[in-house]
């Protein structure tokens, strides 16, 4: 089981951000914070591989969104953000090991924090970073491997995942407030207490989500998740979650 992810930029604190005031970053921290969650990893049983992180690209540090990882095949995205394009170079050659590679071209923009998978369905945001030439292009390069792409409005929040994540059998933690709930079917919902708690990584039969969220943290270990946290309260500042700092994903199938 391998977990890509990338070093933070000196320069994050001129990453882009969207939804929240821009906020003093304090690149050390930042990186000590990172640092404690690729150990974590680690120790959940994930193989890292740590990329080098480029200074030139100050968003560098969120490799979810410059390549999708599936089962059969890798789609190197083509960023919302013009000022990402080009993060996804070395991080594709570092996927192109292991799995073919195939790419999202204009007028198409999709990041992977914008895509939640459940078994052979792919939700698909529809944001400010991914737009309908992107999802329609995803759909036509998954669909011989047996997948179905679903369109999900997003409203007041970055991306999909920003607002659901998957917990695993068909169980996803959301913010009902920022999704077309209609787009869904078959899925049961748990909600949030925290509006920005929605974004965990599930590693395994644990959860891994930030500290910032005790209140949801309680409400999924009295569920009975077994849940993990990591400090990303700097990181936060930068629009980071979770899931959007590694790749996740069987290195051989």
């Amino acid at each position: 089981m391998l977990a890509i992810t990338r070093g933070v930029s000196s320069k994050l604190a001129k990453c882009e951000v969207s939804f929240q005031e821009r906020q003093p970053i304090d690149v050390a921290l930042a990186r000590a914070q990172h640092a404690a969650y690729e150990a974590a990893l680690a120790e959940l049983g994930w193989r890292v591989e740590a990329l080098p992180a480029l200074d030139e690209h100050p968003d560098c540090v969120f490799v979810e969104d410059p390549v999708v990882v599936l089962d059969e095949v890798a789609i190197v995205t083509r960023l919302g953000a013009e000022s990402r394009r080009g993060e996804e170079a070395g991080l594709a050659e570092a996927v192109a090991g292991y799995r073919e590679l195939l790419r999202i071209k204009a007028p198409g923009t999709l990041e992977g924090g914008d895509m939640m998978r459940i078994g052979k369905t792919l939700y698909v945001g529809l944001s400010q970073r991914t737009n309908i030439a992107g999802l329609q292009q995803l759909a036509q390069l998954t669909a011989p491997f047996g997948y179905w792409v679903t369109p999900v409005e997003v409203r007041g929040c970055l991306h999909l995942k920003s607002a659901c994540c998957h917990l695993g059998d068909g169980v996803v933690l959301a913010n009902r407030a920022w999704l077309d709930m209609d787009a869904f079917c078959g899925v049961q919902f748990v909600d949030v207490v925290e509006p920005h708690a929605a974004n965990v990584l599930r590693v395994g039969t644990t959860l891994l989500m930030p500290t910032s969220y005790p209140q949801t943290q309680a409400m999924l270990e009295a569920r009975g998740y077994a849940v993990r946290t990591v400090d990303t309260s700097e990181l936060i500042k930068a629009d980071a979650g979770v899931t959007c700092m590694s790749l996740l994903f069987e290195a051989s199938l």
